[in-house]
């Protein structure tokens, strides 16, 4: 069988945070967020990861990783280009901003033929989300079967500032419906609450939200090339205009012989929004290190 493989996507500017915190080392000697996530990866089974990444920053990547990840697993690095996949496309020359998580995902094509994982660099996502992936990535997925990890809201908040999370729309056989966006979430006298339109909105505790864990077939690419060029055609010179993953899977599931199964997970989700979260995150780790669910150096 072949080993499911891990998209990494860490081409983004990190905006809110201030710094390049993909790499940044949060564990007692320097390991990173995706560090974790890499070596869950490795443990649940899978063969191979693939970086999503920007040529300006190439370097400290392939410094960081290529060494100690020698022997253990199979390593890849796409570069996120605002001309790949275009096909000619001419886009507005005050374009600074990247097309989006799905344009990144679509940069991988070549690098990618079998099912796939996809995360955030800067999003620490637990043992057991990486197992649940594997095991439907090894099982489940099909071409006409894709997942995504589900988390609860109440364990995917920052103390320090709202966040933006995809709610997801559940149907009784535990199908994904829709997923929706919503911004500015945060916790009001002890509720859940988004703003809208100026009118606090309570959510409840045990909402089922995306945080970007998504597990595709690798027939998925094809697809999404289409889709990208319509999006081109219909919103390609807005300057800020995104191709989100989730506008993939929308596509996806309006198909009524496809299906996007949401796959909780016991894991905690924790990460670094903003630069206050930081320190949590270090005491995240150190509590688990503690409770030996990771070595203390983690790829000795």
């Amino acid at each position: 069988m072949m080993k499911p493989t891990l998209l990494i996507l860490a081409a983004g500017m990190a905006s809110r945070y201030g710094s390049m915190k993909q790499t940044e080392g949060f564990g007692p000697n320097g390991e990173t967020i995706m560090d974790y996530s890499i070596f869950d990866a490795i443990r649940a089974g899978f063969g191979k990861v693939v970086f999503i990444i920007r040529k300006d920053f190439a370097e400290p990547f392939r410094q960081n990783f290529d060494t100690k990840l020698e022997g253990r697993i199979e390593v890849g690095y796409v570069y996120q280009e605002m001309d790949a996949f275009t096909e000619g496309f001419q886009a507005p020359q005050e374009r600074v901003k990247p097309w989006g998580t799905g344009h990144a995902i679509l940069c991988a094509m070549e690098k990618i033929k079998e099912p796939f994982a996809v995360i955030n660099a800067d999003d620490f996502y637990g043992e057991d989300a990486f197992v649940k992936a594997a095991g439907f990535l090894n099982q489940q997925c099909s071409p006409e079967q894709f997942a995504i990890i589900g988390y609860p809201l109440s364990k995917t908040l920052s103390d320090f500032g709202t966040v933006s999370r995809g709610v997801c729309e559940i149907n009784h056989a535990g199908n994904l419906l829709s997923i929706t966006e919503r911004t500015k979430i945060y916790r009001s006298e002890g509720k859940i609450v988004y703003d809208e339109n100026g009118v606090q909105i309570m959510l409840s505790e045990d909402t089922s939200v995306s945080m970007n864990f998504w597990c595709f077939h690798q027939t998925m690419f094809e697809a999404t090339r289409d889709l990208f060029k319509q999006f081109l055609d219909e919103k390609g010179q807005e300057l800020k205009s995104e191709f989100f993953i989730p506008i993939i899977a929308d596509t996806f599931i309006k198909n009524p012989q496809h299906s996007i199964s949401v796959v909780p997970t016991t894991s905690n989700w924790f990460g670094v929004t903003y630069k206050e979260d930081a320190p949590s995150v270090k005491s995240n780790l150190e509590a688990l290190i503690s409770a030996s669910h990771y070595p203390t150096n983690l790829w000795a």
